[in-house]
C-alpha cells in the first residue's frame, strides 16, 4: 500500500509525501533505497531457486505487512516468520495468510489468540515444552482450529529448544498425538552463528548445527514421522544450510536491507554476505555545530538501535558517528566538512530493532519519495 499526506486532514503525520525530494523528507526518517532493497529480493529469491529449498522471509526485520506481501509476491517466499501472537495478527490483517510464529507461545491468552488466528490463516508454531504442547492443543479444540508445530531443537544457540535427538523425538511424538494440532517438523535455528565474520568458523558452527538437525529428522523418520518442514538459517548461513541437503525452508531477513552488523560478515571472497547491499538507512539532518571537529544530528537513541553497534555513515568518508543519546547523535568532523541541515544516511547497527522505533518506511528511488509503507507492527511486541 501506498500512502501520501494530505495535510489539512492528518498534518504531519508522516515524514514525507509522494513525489517529494529527498531533500524535503523530515528527519529522522527510516528510507529504503527501493533500487537495493528490490536487488537484494532479487538476489534471494535466485539463491533459493538455486538451492532448490523455500524461503519463509523472516518480517521481524521490518515488522510490515507491505514487504511482507511484496516478498511473497516477487521474491519467492513462501510465507513469513514472525516472532510474536501481535505480530501476526497484524500481519494477517494486512492480508498475509501463512505465518510460522518461530518462537515459543505460552500464557493461556495468548495461546487462546493464536489458535483463533488459526482459523483465520495457516499457523505454524514453535514448541520446546510438553505442556505448552497441551495448552495449544486445548485451546484449538475450544475454537475449532488446527494448529501446525515444529519442535525447535537446540542446534547451539543455547536459548530455546529441546534437545535434539531422542527429547525432540519424544516431544513430537507428543505433538503428533494430540488433537487439533498437527506435527510439521523441525525449528533448528542458530542464530548466534548468523553474525560470525569469518566464513571459515561460521561454516563450522553451521556444521555442527547441520548434523545435530540431520541425526534428529533421521530419527524421527525411524519413529514414522516426516518433516515437512525443516526450517531454520539466516542471512549470514543461508547457503550452508540451503545446500545441506537437510533444511527444506530457510528464514532469512536481514538480507533485504542489511544493517552494519551484516555488512562485517564476509563471504568467501571477502565481500557481503551473499552479495547483498545496504538498502535501509536513517536519513538525519545536521542540527547543531558549535565546534570545528563536531557536528551534531538529529537520530539519536530513539531513532536507531545500537546494540550491535553504532551506526556507519554512508558514503561519507572523514565523518563517524561517535555516540548516541536520547535525541542527538555526535559527530566526529575532524576535516570540519559539515554544516547545520546538511543530511546524512546512517546505516544502523541492527536493522530490525530500529524499523520498530519509526512508524513509516520512506521508500526512495531518483531522488524522490516513490511509496510510504506503513511499519504495520510496530510496537507489537506480545
Amino acid at each position: 500500500m501506498s500512502s501520501g499526506r494530505n495535510d489539512l486532514e492528518i498534518g504531519y503525520d508522516v515524514p514525507a509525501a509522494i513525489g517529494d525530494a529527498v531533500e524535503d523528507i523530515q528527519t529522522p526518517a527510516l528510507v529504503i533505497d527501493l533500487d537495493a532493497f528490490e536487488r537484494n529480493v532479487e538476489r534471494m529469491r535466485c539463491h533459493i531457486e538455486s538451492m532448490d529449498v523455500r524461503l519463509r522471509a523472516h518480517a521481524k526485520t521490518h515488522k510490515s505487512a507491505d514487504i511482507a506481501l511484496f516478498q511473497i509476491a516477487k521474491g519467492g517466499a513462501c510465507g513469513v516468520c514472525c516472532q510474536k501472537v501481535s505480530e501476526a495478527e497484524a500481519l494477517v490483517r494486512g492480508g498475509v495468510r501463512d505465518i510460522l510464529v518461530s518462537n515459543q507461545v505460552t500464557g493461556p491468552l495468548k495461546v487462546e489468540r493464536l489458535a483463533r488466528l488459526a482459523g483465520r490463516a495457516r499457523i505454524i508454531v514453535c514448541v520446546d515444552d510438553a505442556t505448552n504442547v497441551a495448552a495449544l492443543s486445548k485451546a484449538a479444540q475450544s475454537v475449532g482450529s488446527t494448529i501446525e508445530v515444529l519442535v525447535e531443537i537446540d542446534c547451539g544457540a543455547r536459548r530455546c529448544g529441546v534437545q535434539p535427538g531422542v527429547p525432540a523425538a519424544d516431544l513430537a511424538r507428543c505433538v503428533a498425538a494430540t488433537p487439533n494440532l498437527v506435527f510439521s517438523g523441525l525449528q533448528a535455528y542458530h542464530g548466534s552463528a548468523q553474525h560470525i565474520v569469518d566464513p571459515v568458523e561460521r561454516r563450522a558452527a553451521i556444521a555442527s548445527a547441520i548434523e545435530m538437525t540431520r541425526d534428529t529428522v533421521r530419527l524421527l523418520a525411524e519413529h514414522g514421522l516426516e518433516c515437512a518442514i525443516v526450517g531454520g538459517a539466516g542471512t549470514g548461513s543461508f547457503d550452508m544450510e540451503g545446500c545441506s541437503g537437510v533444511y527444506n525452508e530457510l528464514q532469512c531477513g536481514s538480507y533485504i536491507f542489511m544493517d552494519a552488523d551484516y555488512g562485517r560478515v564476509r563471504d568467501d571472497d571477502g565481500g557481503m554476505v551473499g552479495g547483498f547491499e545496504h538498502a535501509l538507512f536513517v536519513l538525519t539532518s545536521v542540527m547543531s555545530k558549535t565546534a570545528p571537529t563536531r557536528a551534531v544530528c538529529d537520530a539519536g537513541l530513539k531513532a536507531l538501535a545500537v546494540d550491535s553497534g553504532l551506526p556507519l555513515i554512508f558514503d561519507r568518508p572523514g565523518i563517524a558517528y561517535a555516540a548516541a543519546n536520547d535525541e542527538h547523535g555526535k559527530i566526529d568532523d575532524p576535516g570540519n566538512r559539515l554544516a547545520i541541515n546538511d543530511r546524512l544516511l546512517l546505516v544502523p547497527g541492527h536493522c530490525d530493532p530500529t524499523c520498530n522505533l519509526h512508524d513509516w518506511f520512506v521508500g526512495v528511488r531518483n531522488g524522490k519519495v516513490e511509496t510510504l509503507w506503513p511499519v504495520t507492527a510496530r510496537g507489537k511486541l506480545y
